[in-house]
């Protein structure tokens, strides 16, 4: 019954085996013997399941998958053998029976609390544990082909909330009111419901909607348009502003199947565009077009960043690039996956050689204080002679 109630495709035995084996490797070339992960999003990408519970992989003897709640799940879910348990202090004295303990120990410090470290240092009798968030990192940057796929799906379903925007915008509208009905749609696709953002305080909603002045104000989030929000306990997303003729409405989109996210960003107009947008536009066109023709495998991350902005400098836009003042970021994209901020970054510092499976999406925008914002964002697999994208959505300005 369970497999018949939801719509995601469970991950493949060779799949978890495969990205345990790349994990114990990496683990065995920094010394690391033991890993274990609490974080949900890693527990997922290498069990297929989100239930509580602790993994822990040695990297001699492989995978240990503790599960306290739902066992139920976890059996239907994961192709791992499931070891219940009442609660995690029983782990330590399973992995000394099962000889992978004592041993040089390693987490995902960039999102363990420090309480949960020092709980899970004295439960292991350690003196220090090390860090095994690059490891992941680097795990996790290189899609397989069934990781694509779903990305494929996450994809569909922005194709179809887009093609509903050109339906639903109108001159008049809230913003608040064209997130309500773009929101709904997504789900009606599919859309699992949120995003998941890796990081401390790390919030983010699956769509942005905002227009004119509401895209110009900044937030404390890492992103070049956030939008006002309809409180400032939240302080990001649509808000109750009016869409008025000629200024561009910024939707900006992430998708959601299975876990795997994608993120992308049209620009729609009710009327003609305004002139000071129009230059603007033309050039994250133009980026857009130039890096689709460069990046391949062995392309660094750095100079796709660098080409981009020269096209920047030569429009003299760069006080408007990716945000105005102190609302500017330096990067024009990031990765995809399970989370919305993975690896590759694209920065003028982040020296990273593309590789074919990395999945980035990069997006060329404009704010100009007080009159708003313009650009796009796109989604892109690495491929050997070029990038492929996700979405068949054209980049074109939607007229409304």
């Amino acid at each position: 019954m369970l497999k018949t109630l939801n719509t995601g495709d469970l991950t493949p035995k060779e799949e978890i085996t495969s990205r345990i084996d790349n994990l114990r490797m990496k683990m065995t070339e920094k010394g690391i013997e033991l890993a274990v992960i609490l974080q949900n999003v890693d527990i997922f990408y290498f069990t297929g399941t989100l239930q509580r519970g602790v993994l822990a992989v040695s990297a001699e003897h492989g995978p240990a998958f503790f599960v306290e709640k739902s066992i139920f799940r976890a059996q239907a879910e994961t192709p791992l053998d499931i070891i219940p348990i009442k609660r995690d202090k029983e782990v330590k004295d399973i992995l000394i029976e099962r000889k992978m303990f004592p041993a040089r120990c390693a987490m995902e410090l960039d999102v363990i609390p420090v309480a949960v470290y020092e709980r899970w240092k004295a439960m292991l009798g350690q003196d220090t544990i090390g860090d095994l968030a690059q490891i992941i990192r680097d795990v996790r940057i290189i899609k397989s082909e069934f990781e694509i796929a779903q990305l494929k799906k996450s994809g569909e379903i922005l194709d179809r909330v887009f093609k509903k925007a050109g339906d639903v915008i109108k001159e008049g509208m809230r913003e608040v009111d064209i997130d309500a009905e773009l929101h709904a749609e997504g789900r009606r696709w599919g859309h699992q419901g949120f995003l998941r953002m890796r990081g401390l305080n790390q919030e983010m909603m699956s769509i942005y909607v905002t227009h004119g002045y509401s895209t110009t104000i900044t937030s404390g989030a890492d992103v070049p348009i956030a939008g006002i929000g309809l409180t400032h306990a939240i302080g990001q997303g649509a808000s109750v502003n009016v869409v008025k003729r000629g200024i561009p409405v910024i939707v900006d989109y992430g998708g959601g199947h299975n876990g795997y996210i994608t993120d992308e960003t049209r620009a729609y107009v009710a009327g003609s565009l305004k002139e000071l947008f129009q230059k603007p536009y033309e050039t994250a066109r133009d980026i857009i077009d130039g890096i689709m023709d460069f990046a391949k495998e062995g392309t660094d991350a750095t100079e796709v960043f660098a080409k981009a902005f020269d096209r920047v400098k030569s429009a003299g836009l760069e006080e408007y690039f990716m945000g105005h003042g102190e609302g500017q970021v330096t990067f024009i994209g990031h990765g995809l996956g399970l989370e919305i901020n993975e690896m590759p970054v694209i920065t003028p510092r982040h020296k990273t050689v593309l590789k074919e499976g990395m999945v980035f999406a990069c997006e060329p925008k404009f704010i100009f204080p007080g009159e708003g914002g313009i650009g796009i964002e796109v989604d892109f697999v690495v491929r050997k002679n070029g990038l492929e994208r996700i979405t068949r959505t054209p980049v074109d300005i939607i007229y409304v």
